[in-house]
């Protein structure tokens, strides 16, 4: 392992990461190494780890390196490895930029849930191509103490139980996964979003993330969240021809999902750099002895 490891540390609407570029795939970053650099008191903290790696670089990722340059290695805040990252995407477009490895309009990102398409306009915010959610039958329900409510299921490269609310402090204090049923509904577990109505078009929630808890924000669970609305308000844009929009507000800012006639879903929101710095080496590799 090098004795210099490079980090940064970014967030969109206040879902943060640990960036560590390695073009190369050269550092090892097992989950123990993952969740110390992600602890908020001895490590540098975040919701999650952007390893950034050329596609041809990396197993996983070889056989989309024709179509995409970079892959996203995303990892949750406790180690383990995620399917996708709506946020973690715009940030990771963000570090590409401020690399010069891109620049403002289109690139494509390979992420474990596919490869998909980014735009980073003028003004700032950045634009993710989160392609086309789906919608596995049966029921599901999600349940906060004594209270239970039923869930739609959708799955946007990762899975997401959605559930309508009254009131958004029904979903308690979010640090455990909720429990579901029924248990063979999320075999790996699964992202809760508790949502509530704030107008036409326009809705809240909170999140529990899969191996982080209760975050600021999640891009793809946003993005299940407007879907899941669309379907309850009786809107699919596969069947009207109309893009359906909703306005998706989080504990850390706001998103903008828009659900095109094509299933297409496109994320927009802002991405910022905030830190970058080094990693002791020396430290890393101790937390995995």
């Amino acid at each position: 392992m090098s004795t210099r490891i490079a980090f940064l540390k970014g967030h969109g609407t206040e879902n943060d990461f640990v960036i560590v570029p390695d073009p190369e795939n050269a550092i090892d970053l097992p989950p123990a190494a993952v969740a110390a650099l992600c602890d908020r008191r001895a490590g540098i903290g975040g919701d999650g780890l952007l390893h950034v790696v050329r596609s041809a670089a990396h197993p996983e990722a070889k056989h989309l390196a024709a179509e995409a340059e970079w892959f996203m290695d995303y990892r949750n805040g406790d180690g383990s490895i995620a399917e996708m990252c709506g946020n973690g995407v715009r940030v990771f477009a963000r570090y590409l930029q401020r690399a010069g490895y891109a620049g403002e309009g289109d690139l494509v990102v390979a992420t474990r849930g596919g490869v998909k398409t980014v735009h980073i306009a003028k003004e700032g915010d950045i634009t993710v191509g989160m392609g086309k959610a789906l919608l596995p039958e049966g029921g599901v329900t999600v349940s906060v103490g004594e209270r239970s409510w039923p869930a739609r299921n959708v799955n946007m490269g990762n899975p997401h139980a959605v559930a309508f609310v009254e009131d958004l402090a029904h979903a308690g204090d979010l640090f455990s996964p909720p429990p579901f049923s029924p248990a063979t509904a999320y075999p790996d577990g699964v992202n809760v979003e508790f949502v509530t109505d704030r107008g036409p078009g326009h809705v809240a929630l909170r999140v529990h993330e899969r191996g982080a808890g209760e975050t600021r924000s999640c891009g793809t669970g946003a993005c299940a969240v407007a879907v899941a609305a669309a379907r309850r308000d009786g809107a699919d844009p596969a069947v009207t021809g109309t893009p359906a929009t909703y306005t998706v507000d989080l504990p850390g800012g706001t998103l903008v999902i828009t659900e095109r006639p094509d299933g297409e879903i496109e994320m927009t929101g802002p991405a910022v750099i905030v830190a970058e710095g080094e990693i002791d080496a020396e430290w890393l590799e101790n937390t995995v002895r």
